[in-house]
C-alpha cells in the first residue's frame, strides 16, 4: 500500500513538472521569461511622475541593445517600502530595486563583492569612495551607488548684502556662523540670522557630532559615554544657545520653507534645495559646513543605491542591467535631479567647477570613514525615535531642557 503511494506521488510529481515545462519557456531556468525567451528582470523604483517617464526612457534604451534581456519597470511610489517587505517575505521581491536603508534589508539583499571584483579595480575606483560606507553593511557591498547628496549651508545672499557682510567661504567655523547669525538678525524685520529644526532627525544630526569628534555609539553600538560625552554635548549647547541668544529660530522642517520666503539668511540642508530655492527667486550661495575648533567640516550622506535580490533567479542579467543604470550615459541623463556618483561624469560634465555643485563634492571627499549610527545600531528605528524626542525637549522653544542632563537621561 506504502508502494502504491509513493509510486503515485512519483507520477504526480512527473506529471507536474512536465505541464510546467510546457507552460514556460525553454531560455535560462524557465522562471521569469518573456514571451520571445528573454530572461525578464523586474525593476522597482520609489519615483514619481517625470522621474518614471526618464527612467522608462532608459530602460527603453537598455531592452534595445541587449537581445536576451528585458527590463520591466515597477513603480511603487509611496508603497515602496510596504510592497518591498511583502515580496522579500513572500520571495518574489523585484531582481533589482531602489535602496537605502540596507540595516533593515540586508538579509533580503544579494552581496555584490565578488560582480565588483570581477569588472575589475579601475570600476570600482571610479565611484566616490565614500559612498561604498553607504551600500554596505557587514563588510559587504549590497547596492551600487546611484545618487546622493552631502549637508551644506546655504545662504541668502540678499541678506548678506543688505547688512554689508561678506559671503562665508570654506574653512570657517561655527563660532564664525554664530557671530554672523546674531548680525543678519533683525528683529524689526522678522529676519533670522540662521534656522535649525526644533525636531531634528538624529540621522542628520549625528553629523554636527562627527564635526566635534565624537558621535552617537561607539563600535559596539553603545550609546552611554558617546551620546552624552563632553563633545557631544558641547554641539548641542551651540545650538541651544543660538535659541536662546536669537541668533536663530527653530523650525517644523529644515528651514527651506523659511529660507524660500527672505526671511532666513542661512540653513543648513542637501542638494535637494537648489531647484526649489532657484524657483522661488532666492539669489543663494553654499558653503562647507563650518567646524567646531579642533574639529572637522564633515556631513552625513543621504545615499541611493542599487539591489539585486537575493532570491532573484537573474542574478547575472540583473548585473548586467544595474551597471548600466549607474554608468557614465545614466549619470549623465539624471544630472539635472540627481548628484553623478562617478568621477569620470563630475570630470567630464565640469561639476568641480561649478559655484554651487562642487561644494557637494567637497563635503563628500571631506566625509569619509564615518560610519552613521543607523548601521551601528541593531533596533534603530527605536533608538532614532527616543533620540527624536530628546531632541525636541532641547530645542524647543518652550522647554530648551539642559543639554547635559536630557543626553544623560537618553543614555540610561
Amino acid at each position: 500500500m506504502r508502494l502504491v503511494k509513493l509510486k503515485s506521488l512519483f507520477f504526480l510529481a512527473v506529471a507536474a513538472m512536465l505541464l510546467l515545462a510546457g507552460c514556460t519557456s525553454t531560455s535560462g531556468n524557465g522562471e521569469g521569461t518573456t514571451e520571445d525567451g528573454k530572461v525578464k528582470v523586474r525593476f522597482a523604483t520609489w519615483d514619481v511622475g517625470d522621474d518614471v517617464e526618464l527612467q522608462q526612457g532608459l530602460i527603453d534604451q537598455f531592452n534595445k541593445s541587449h537581445e536576451d534581456i528585458e527590463v520591466v519597470l515597477e513603480a511603487y511610489g509611496s508603497e515602496y517600502d510596504t510592497k518591498i517587505t511583502a515580496g522579500m517575505g513572500a520571495k518574489d521581491a523585484p531582481d533589482v530595486m531602489y535602496m537605502w536603508n540596507y540595516p533593515q534589508y540586508k538579509g533580503a539583499l544579494e552581496s555584490l563583492d565578488s560582480y565588483i571584483e570581477k569588472e575589475g579595480a579601475e570600476y570600482k575606483d571610479n565611484f566616490y569612495e565614500t559612498l561604498w560606507n553607504y551600500n554596505s553593511v557587514d563588510d559587504k557591498i549590497l547596492g551600487l551607488p546611484v545618487g546622493y547628496t552631502t549637508h551644506v549651508v546655504y545662504y541668502n545672499k540678499a541678506l548678506f548684502d543688505a547688512k554689508g557682510l561678506g559671503y562665508p567661504k570654506a574653512g570657517w567655523t561655527w563660532s564664525d556662523l554664530q557671530e554672523t547669525a546674531m548680525k543678519l538678525s533683525d528683529k524689526s524685520q522678522n529676519i533670522s540670522g540662521f534656522a535649525i529644526s526644533g525636531q531634528p532627525d538624529p540621522y542628520d544630526f549625528e553629523m554636527f557630532l562627527w564635526g566635534n569628534n565624537a558621535a552617537f555609539v561607539d563600535e559596539k553600538g553603545s550609546l552611554k559615554g558617546n551620546l552624552d560625552s563632553p563633545e557631544s554635548i558641547e554641539v548641542f549647547e551651540l545650538f541651544q544657545g543660538m535659541v536662546k541668544d536669537g541668533s536663530a529660530i527653530t523650525t517644523e522642517g529644515s528651514g527651506a520653507t523659511e529660507m524660500k520666503s527672505g526671511k532666513v539668511a542661512m540653513f543648513v540642508y542637501g542638494a535637494w534645495g537648489l531647484n526649489p530655492l532657484k524657483e522661488a527667486g532666492i539669489d543663494y550661495g553654499v558653503v562647507e559646513l563650518p567646524k567646531f575648533d579642533g574639529g572637522k567640516s564633515v556631513s552625513i550622506l543621504s545615499s541611493s543605491g542599487i539591489s539585486i535580490s537575493k532570491d532573484s533567479k537573474h542574478k547575472e542579467a540583473a548585473f548586467e542591467f544595474i551597471k548600466f543604470w549607474t554608468g557614465e550615459e545614466a549619470n549623465k541623463a539624471r544630472i539635472d535631479f540627481e548628484l553623478p556618483v562617478l568621477k569620470s561624469v563630475v570630470e567630464s560634465e565640469k561639476l568641480e567647477q561649478d559655484e554651487v555643485k562642487s561644494v557637494f563634492y567637497s563635503m563628500l571627499e571631506k566625509s569619509e570613514g564615518y560610519t552613521p549610527a543607523s548601521f551601528i545600531v541593531e533596533n534603530w528605528s527605536q533608538v532614532s525615535e527616543n533620540l527624536n524626542f530628546v531632541f525636541e525637549q532641547i530645542f524647543n522653544p518652550s522647554s530648551l531642557m539642559d543639554p547635559k542632563k536630557a543626553l544623560s537621561g537618553a543614555v540610561e
